[in-house]
């Protein structure tokens, strides 16, 4: 392989990489402090990505239908907690069971909502064409999405570790009985991180919508490959996220590109000598 396709081949991979951290942050600040594995979030990410080519069908602003998104199914996300996990929380296996079957009804709601057939977002003119890397020609929206994922990244590092709201949250992680005590209204932190998540989703279903095609079943593929992530970069860590993404990122291309049939097997098997080898994750702390 030369040093033109490998050089695609990475770029590929940091792309495929940026929009799993999108989603796997989410998925992990959540896990983070509810102790729950939310497997309504592929359905987050799939509510974002239609309610954006909504939004971008109708205005042809890329960031405002990211925005719309966003606050859309963060305000689901707060709705759902409210209403229905709220009432099963500390109860583990209904928490899965009640999030697996918020996910199914989402998914068929979108189905026939919008269709079977796959759809995605027509990108405006600033961020269609392609840059030029010597003589490696590479879209522009894809070294968009990787933007994106820099700036969320940063975002999250500044607020967890240089805001009040920041501290907080690290202390219901640490010890959720020790905050509460200290006078934390550790529910109210709960509810404010899964709609923060939620909206990760939203936005990450945006993005994912001009990188990938969004059809049924785009939920269930995106939430595997984010498990893969949390598991190895460690559930809870923010870090961890994203160096998981980052890895499976560049193993899901190169191995498409040089070992196709064992395409699903170089995504799984770093996961499952993690879970024998280090069952918290790379970056991830035993509870």
């Amino acid at each position: 392989m030369d040093t033109s396709s490998l050089l695609v081949h990475t770029l590929n991979g940091l792309s495929f990489g940026a929009l799993l951290f999108l989603v796997a942050s989410g998925f992990t600040l959540i896990f983070g402090l509810l102790r729950i594995v939310n497997l309504a979030h592929g359905a987050f990410y799939l509510v974002g990505a239609y309610i954006g080519l909504l939004v971008v069908a109708a205005t042809g602003n890329v960031l405002l239908g990211i925005l719309v998104a966003a606050l859309a199914v963060s305000a689901l996300g707060l709705g759902l907690e409210r209403t229905l996990l709220k009432r099963a929380r500390g109860k583990e296996l209904p928490e899965v069971l009640l999030t697996i079957g918020i996910a199914f009804v989402i998914a068929d709601l979108c189905l026939a909502a919008f269709g079977g057939d796959p759809k995605s977002v027509t990108m405006p003119s600033v961020l269609s064409g392609a840059v030029q890397f010597g003589s490696v020609t590479y879209p522009r929206y894809r070294l968009f999405v990787v933007l994106v994922a820099v700036l969320v990244a940063i975002g999250i590092y500044l607020v967890q570790h240089h805001t009040k709201i920041g501290a907080i949250v690290r202390a219901g992680v640490d010890d959720r009985e020790i905050a509460a005590a200290m006078g934390i209204n550790v529910d109210r932190v709960f509810t404010g991180m899964f709609a923060f998540g939620a909206a990760l989703a939203g936005l990450a279903g945006v993005v994912g919508a001009g990188l990938l095609t969004v059809l049924p079943g785009a939920d269930v593929e995106i939430l595997l490959f984010a498990l893969v992530v949390v598991i190895i970069g460690g559930l809870g860590s923010v870090k961890g996220a994203a160096v998981g993404s980052v890895l499976i990122g560049l193993v899901d291309a190169y191995s498409k590109a040089w070992i196709p049939e064992l395409s699903y097997f170089t995504i799984f098997a770093p996961m499952a000598l993690v879970l024998v080898f280090r069952p918290a994750g790379l970056f991830g702390r035993t509870a």
